[in-house]
């Protein structure tokens, strides 16, 4: 019994790494500009970090937005505290920090935790008819 539960387990986070499709991608320094700055659609960026409480209660939001609107916007996630130098470049002061970069350019922030709702409503005047709830 103790064995079955431990196997059901280690297959859960296996299945959450192996997700293919819009979920929020890790990015670092190295694939920034390719995955961020050159994407023809809507980016949102989250600067989070491991210890964040914040960090984590987002996570669940982002990841709604990330798996919805995945065709009209692109859901990325950057480490703050592995990737200083991004950090540092986007001034980035407290985590978590949402950015949505259009075209390569930062256009809208929103700091600390936020709703689906509000998070999709800043972004809204950059997805044009692409904001049509998916089911």
């Amino acid at each position: 019994m103790g064995s079955a539960s431990g196997i059901g387990m280690l297959k859960k986070p296996e299945n959450m790494n192996t997700r293919k499709g819009p979920l929020p991608i890790a990015v670092t320094g190295a694939n920034f500009a390719a995955e961020v700055l050159e994407c023809p659609k809507p980016v949102l960026v989250e600067f989070w970090a491991p210890w964040s409480r914040p960090c984590r209660v987002l996570d669940a939001v982002f990841q709604q937005i990330a798996q919805g609107w995945g065709r009209k916007i692109k859901a990325v996630k950057v480490n703050a505290d592995d990737c200083l130098d991004l950090s540092l470049m986007y001034e980035i002061h407290s985590v978590p920090t949402v950015l949505c970069f259009v075209q390569g350019n930062p256009s809208r922030r929103i700091i600390g935790t936020a709703s689906k709702e509000a998070i999709l409503d800043k972004i809204k005047p950059f997805c044009d008819k692409a904001y049509e709830k998916t089911p």
